[in-house]
């Protein structure tokens, strides 16, 4: 943890019990919005560039937190980043990328399509393109979230995590099986992009098409295979959560705790509301990993 930006580290933590008397458990948030960039990712990329001595820049495709993360730590460290991002993508987190010094490049429909076109230019020009979840960094440094989990809370019997492309539920499922061997860990997809919650439970890669969720950090279509593996044996259960769940549980922790959540954010939460006999009576810890809406987001979203 040593070589992860102080100032991602030791966030916020705390049992909230007005949302325990609606929920019927008791509920620990690890809230990783207070943050330069209002999301988890900087934990993975400030290990993943720790290890970079070359300051050439690097090339990445993102929804938005990534790209953010990647061109906040490359500042830090003096390393460029080029950040590809789709038409679709979150105006207001490329704003931000372009703020914080890193350079967007708009491509493709959505992430996917994204995603080939950074990697080409980046095999063109010569230069590194780096991966969430397959690049193993950006897993090992969101598992810090369940260091400080375990090392404040030790009874926590499920810990729920949202599941894109798997670095953050990769990552603290690995810390929390190896701090506490009975706790569960869930992922939670977008029901409307169920592609990584199809594939692990079938045990292969499940392709789908373009995605509707609003919840566009985790709308992947294209699982990775490495994630799959990493699932195996330390991701107890994949569920899925309904659009205007995520919408509920977003009013829900405004309204609870006056946190602002996207809904890739909020979708631990989701599973808990569609899910209430399956927690009942334990204590369970939700990541909110993600709060960048924009001005109209927030209005339609949050009212």
């Amino acid at each position: 943890m040593s070589v992860i930006d102080p100032v991602f580290l030791h966030t916020p933590q705390y049992r909230c019990e007005s949302l325990e008397m609606l929920l019927g458990c008791k509920v620990l948030l690890k809230v990783e919005t207070i943050n330069p960039i209002r999301s988890f990712k900087g934990r993975g990329t400030s290990f993943l560039i720790s290890q970079i001595t070359d300051r050439s820049p690097l090339v990445c495709a993102s929804a938005g937190n990534f790209g953010l993360a990647l061109a906040y730590v490359g500042r830090k460290t003096e390393i460029p980043a080029i950040v590809f991002a789709s038409h679709s993508a979150n105006p207001l987190k490329l704003q931000r990328i372009r703020e914080t010094g890193g350079e967007v490049r708009l491509s493709g429909n959505d992430f996917e399509e994204t995603k080939i076109e950074a990697r080409l230019f980046a095999k063109s020009k010569g230069l590194r393109f780096v991966e969430d979840t397959r690049d193993v960094a950006t897993c090992e440094g969101a598992g810090t979230i369940a260091v400080e989990l375990f090392q404040r809370n030790p009874e926590i019997s499920d810990v729920l995590a949202a599941l894109g492309n798997g670095a953050l539920l990769t990552g603290v499922a690995r810390w929390t099986k190896h701090f506490s061997p009975g706790t569960r860990v869930i992922g939670v997809s977008a029901m409307a992009a169920p592609a990584m919650a199809e594939s692990w439970k079938t045990g292969r890669a499940v392709e789908h098409g373009p995605t509707k969720t609003i919840a566009d950090g985790i709308a992947v279509r294209t699982p990775l295979p490495e994630a799959l593996q990493d699932m195996t044996g330390y991701v107890d259960e994949v569920l899925t959560v309904e659009e205007s769940s995520i919408v509920k549980a977003m009013r829900l922790v405004h309204e609870h705790t006056g946190i602002v959540l996207e809904p890739s954010g909020a979708v631990a939460l989701a599973a808990i509301m569609e899910n209430r006999v399956q927690f009942e009576g334990r204590q369970v810890a939700l990541i909110l990993c993600g709060g960048n809406l924009t001005p109209d987001q927030m209005e339609r979203w949050l009212g």
